[in-house]
């Protein structure tokens, strides 16, 4: 997993609505944000398994950082 690929996720972590990433389940978010990435780069079998068991791992942060959104501008 690259530095590039890593600021490519965390990147639409943030510029994603708040609402998307706190109202999808889990395997709905992680399928989400992988099918964004393959549309910015197409992504191999392998990048694909490991972006996902990555995103898996970091979904409460993903939610945390969503929700500290929602928090500021309320």
């Amino acid at each position: 997993m690259s530095p590039f690929m890593l600021r490519q996720l965390w990147s639409l972590v943030e510029t994603t609505q708040s609402n998307v990433l706190l109202n999808l389940d889990d395997t709905s978010l992680v399928q989400w944000l992988l099918k964004q990435l393959i549309n910015q780069r197409s992504l191999n079998h392998e990048e694909t398994v490991i972006f996902s068991t990555y995103i898996r791992s970091r979904l409460p942060l993903i939610r945390d950082l969503a929700r500290s959104r929602l928090t500021v501008r309320a």
